[in-house]
């Protein structure tokens, strides 16, 4: 009798040390070298460019870099560059998922054609996708629809090459999906939409907030897709990307410091919100 509770006090008190070294494991060399390496490649790459265009837009101190935002063009290509990528980002959502669902969910006559398609914004250089743009949407139009030099030009060459992101990114989650879940409550009664927004959309959400990020940060830094069919008329089609290498070009570089510092604070922003987002679905989920 006391043997088998002093084995039992003994094997139990041996796993209680496994539990927490397995939630508390140190790095072994192996494991701290490649951590080492992996943070010394991400701050030559990321951190340290990221830091260096800070120290630039401060050199001249805070009234300098609120100068050089605050001057009307640049506010206005700020307005228009985020306000762009946020409508298009918004628009990929839904039309992202959507385009999954077909994709994964549906059989048709020219589904591989499609699954390649999709990923030509990807494949295609930018400034090519301008020149393409610019011929179907601009003063030559075999279409009949000239939109150059106008804001919807902006948009849609934001659309264009943010079209993929959240596509790629559902799309394999959906495949993975389970589908009994989704046949039982069919079989107690539920609504297709019900099944969609209680079922599906929550496994989804991290997948869509993820492309949405991509989306949003692909589409303010965008340039080469638009430079041809906007104009790059200021006040008016100027987006962020033509404003800060105006800038350069004319060796202002704290200002240009100063445009791309604002780009990176709304972006990491969205990013965090995104992730918040993503955190709680997990959560739920």
């Amino acid at each position: 009798m006391t043997s088998a509770t002093v084995s039992t006090g003994r094997s139990a008190g041996n796993r209680r040390p496994a539990r927490s070294a397995r939630s508390g494991q140190p790095l072994t060399r192996v494991s701290g070298l490649g951590l080492g390496v992996a943070m010394l490649w991400f701050s030559l790459l990321v951190l340290i460019p990221l830091a260096a265009v800070v120290a630039t837009a401060s050199a001249d101190g805070f009234g300098a870099f609120w100068d050089a935002i605050s001057n009307e063009q640049t506010f206005a290509s700020i307005r228009l560059t985020v306000g762009t990528a946020f409508l298009v980002t918004v628009v990929n959502v839904v039309m992202g998922t959507l385009i999954a669902w077909v994709l994964v969910r549906d059989n048709f006559f020219g589904k591989r054609v499609l699954e390649i398609l999709i990923d030509i914004p990807f494949a295609l250089p930018t400034i090519v996708a301008g020149l393409v743009l610019l011929s179907l949407y601009g003063p030559t139009s075999p279409l009949g629809v000239n939109i150059a030099n106008t804001r919807v030009a902006v948009f849609l060459a934001f659309l264009f090459v943010t079209l993929p992101f959240v596509v790629r990114t559902v799309q394999p989650v959906l495949a993975e999906l389970d589908r009994e879940a989704e046949e039982a409550a069919a079989s107690l009664g539920a609504s297709r939409f019900t099944i969609f927004w209680k079922i599906i959309l929550p496994s989804l959400t991290p997948a869509i907030t993820a492309g949405a990020a991509l989306s949003f940060a692909r589409g303010v830094s965008e340039y080469g897709s638009l430079v041809l069919l906007s104009g790059n008329l200021p006040m008016r089609t100027e987006v962020t990307s033509v404003r800060i290498l105006s800038s350069i070009e004319n060796d202002h570089l704290e200002s240009a410091a100063a445009v791309a510092t604002v780009l990176l604070i709304i972006s990491f922003a969205v990013i965090v919100v995104l992730d918040l987002i993503q955190r709680r679905a997990v959560r739920r989920g």
